[in-house]
C-alpha cells in the first residue's frame, strides 16, 4: 500500500495539476485528512486503525475528526502546519487542495464563488466521538471578525454506514428551554470553577436518527451525541465552550473564550452576547433545524437524495446529498456546482477514477474514497458505475449559492 511519505509534495502546482485535471477528466483524487482534538475521546468508527488513533502523540489527544476537501486550517495548539487541510495525489506527487484552487479558482470551483471568496469556502468532516462533547457554539461573522475570522454555521446528518454502534450517549443538547434567561447563564458561567456548572439543565436533548440531520445557525448552543456525523460547514474552526464538566472531563475556560478578544475574556455580558439568543431558545426549535432525506433525482437502479439544506439567516451557505446506486448501476452525475466527495459504502468508478470504501486505514496510508468533483466535471456531467456487490453509496457536500432551486427545512414534510 502506497503512502502519503512516499508521495514529493509540491509547491509550485501548475503543470502537475493540470496534468492531474487532464488525466482525470476534472477529478482530482485526495487524500485522508486527520485531526485530533485534545479535549475529546474518539468513538473509532472512522475507519482509522485501532493503533493510530494516538498516531500524533498521546498529548495532542485522539483523533475524532476525519476533514474532507478541506482548504480551512484546524485550529489545534501544537498543530502540523497542514493540520486540517486536504491534499490532491496524482501519481508520485501531492499537493493542496488550497494551492489547487488559488491556481485555477474558476475552472475548480466556478467563476461566482471565486469571485467573491478567492477560495473554497466550505469544508465537512467525519465527527466522531465515544460520548457527548461540552455545549458550545460558533461565532457569527459579526462576532468572528473581531478576533480576524470568519463565522461558522454548520450542519450534520448521520450516516448509517459509518454508525454500526450508538457509543456512549446518542442525543444532542440544542439551544436552551423557551424561558431561560441571561441571568440563568451567566450563573452557570459565574459557577466555572465551583464543580458541574449546570448549564444542561437549561437545555434539551434530542434522540439522534441516523439517516436524518440538523441545521447548526452560527450563536446557538449545541452538545453533540455519539453518533459519527457527516457535517458540511462554513470554512472555519471558531467556537466557545460554554459547559465546564462533561463526562468528568474538566474543560478550561481558556476553551470558552479562545476565539473573542483578549479583553472581553471575563466579560459575562459580552460571552453571553455572542449568542443568538431568539434562535437559542426558540420553542419550535426542532421544525425550524430538523432535516429529513428528500429524493432530489432518481432513475433505474440509483437515488440522489438531499441530505443537508435550507437557509442560515436567509442565506444559502452549504448544502449537501447522498447518491446510492445498486449493484450494476450507473448514472451521469451532473451538478450546477463543485463538491467534495466521499464514498461510504461499495466499489465502482467515478469517471476514470476507482472507488474503493475502506475498512481500515493506517494513518498515513492512502485510500480511494475521496474525489473533488471540480466545477468544470460537475457541470459537464460524470459518470460513476457500481462494480460490486452491494450499493456504492456517495456523499457530496456543495459550497454557498449552487442551486437556484433548493429545499426549505420542513420540505420533507410538505
Amino acid at each position: 500500500m502506497k503512502k502519503v511519505s512516499d508521495l514529493k509534495t509540491l509547491e509550485n502546482v501548475r503543470s502537475t495539476l493540470d496534468a492531474a485535471l487532464n488525466a482525470g477528466e476534472g477529478l482530482l483524487r485526495l487524500t485522508p485528512t486527520w485531526v485530533p482534538r485534545s479535549f475529546l475521546h474518539p468513538g473509532k468508527r472512522i475507519r482509522l486503525h485501532p493503533d493510530d488513533y494516538y498516531a500524533l502523540g498521546a498529548e495532542r489527544g485522539g483523533i475524532d475528526e476525519r476533514w474532507f476537501a478541506s482548504t480551512t486550517e484546524a485550529s489545534n495548539e501544537n498543530r502540523q502546519w497542514h493540520e486540517g487541510l486536504s491534499f490532491c495525489r496524482f501519481e508520485n506527487s501531492q499537493f493542496l487542495l488550497r494551492d489547487a484552487i488559488a491556481e485555477m479558482g474558476e475552472a475548480l470551483i466556478g467563476a461566482p464563488m471565486w469571485t467573491t471568496y478567492q477560495r473554497w469556502p466550505v469544508y465537512s468532516k467525519f465527527f466522531d466521538n465515544m460520548g457527548p462533547i461540552p455545549h458550545h457554539m460558533h461565532q457569527s461573522d459579526s462576532d468572528a471578525k473581531l478576533v480576524g475570522q470568519d463565522g461558522k454555521p454548520e450542519s450534520y446528518y448521520f450516516p448509517p454506514q459509518y454508525n454500526n454502534c450508538d457509543n456512549h450517549f446518542p442525543y444532542t443538547f440544542m439551544g436552551l428551554e423557551p424561558g431561560t434567561t441571561k441571568d440563568d447563564l451567566r450563573k452557570c458561567l459565574a459557577n466555572w470553577n465551583a464543580g458541574d456548572n449546570g448549564i444542561l439543565d437549561l437545555s434539551k436533548a434530542y434522540r439522534l436518527q441516523r439517516g436524518t440531520g440538523w441545521l447548526i445557525p452560527p450563536g446557538v448552543l449545541h452538545a453533540p451525541g455519539s453518533l459519527c456525523t457527516y457535517e458540511p460547514q462554513w470554512g472555519s474552526d471558531v467556537f466557545g465552550m460554554f459547559q465546564n464538566i462533561v463526562e468528568g472531563r474538566y474543560v478550561p475556560w481558556t476553551l470558552l473564550v479562545k476565539d473573542m478578544p483578549p479583553e472581553k475574556h471575563n466579560d459575562l455580558d459580552f460571552i453571553i452576547g455572542q449568542l443568538d439568543w431568539e434562535k437559542n431558545v426558540d420553542p419550535e426549535f426542532k421544525k425550524n433545524n430538523f432535516i429529513e432525506p428528500i429524493v432530489a433525482d432518481q432513475g433505474d437502479g440509483w437515488i440522489d437524495r438531499w441530505i443537508v439544506y435550507g437557509r442560515v439567516n436567509g442565506k444559502q451557505l452549504f448544502s449537501a446529498k447522498e447518491l446510492t446506486l445498486q449493484p450494476g448501476a450507473a448514472c451521469t452525475l451532473q451538478d450546477p456546482g463543485a463538491s467534495g466527495w466521499v464514498t461510504v459504502s461499495g466499489t465502482g468508478t467515478i469517471g476514470k477514477l476507482h472507488l474503493q470504501t475502506p475498512t481500515l486505514i493506517r494513518f498515513g496510508e492512502l485510500t480511494e474514497d475521496e474525489v473533488f468533483i471540480s466545477h468544470t466535471a460537475a457541470t459537464q456531467g460524470t459518470k460513476i458505475t457500481n462494480t460490486g456487490s452491494e450499493p456504492l453509496v456517495g456523499l457530496r457536500y456543495f459550497g454557498p449559492d449552487v442551486f437556484g432551486t433548493y429545499p426549505e427545512i420542513g420540505a420533507a414534510n410538505s
